[in-house]
């Protein structure tokens, strides 16, 4: 356990920072940069955004809602997901035998389920 620590260790690392500390960052440095370079410096966008606040307010509102479709989109309705789906598996055999597996387990755990039923019921087993 102690020589998979530290790739265990570098893992949780990476995880943690590509989900929460650069996600949070970026969009930090994104609503940052775009209100104090580009909003300020136009007077009619300065008229729609008069505080920063206002801005996040406004770009939050409307971003949260439309980045969650754009996920939901991604998953659902493009071949996106599907490329990359069959990419990971090509990378990793392993989940593909697990998809097998899985499947054998439900049948087995069906015709299981089925024979219990019949000894409940006080009935003949048979194959």
């Amino acid at each position: 356990m102690d020589k998979k620590r530290g790739y265990r260790s570098w893992f949780y690392f990476r995880i943690g920072w590509n989900t929460y500390f650069a996600f949070i960052m970026a969009a930090i440095n994104t609503l940052t940069i775009t209100y104090y370079l580009a909003i300020e410096n136009y007077p009619v966008l300065k008229e729609l955004f008069p505080t920063f606040e206002q801005y996040i307010l406004i770009v939050v509102s409307i971003g949260v809602p439309l980045l969650a479709f754009t996920g939901y989109a991604h998953y659902k309705r493009t071949k996106a997901f599907r490329a990359e789906t069959d990419i990971w598996i090509e990378s990793n055999p392993y989940q593909a035998r697990w998809v097998v597996n899985t499947e054998m387990i439900l049948g087995l755990n069906l015709k299981l389920s089925e024979f219990i039923i019949k000894l409940l019921k006080g009935e003949k087993l048979n194959a």
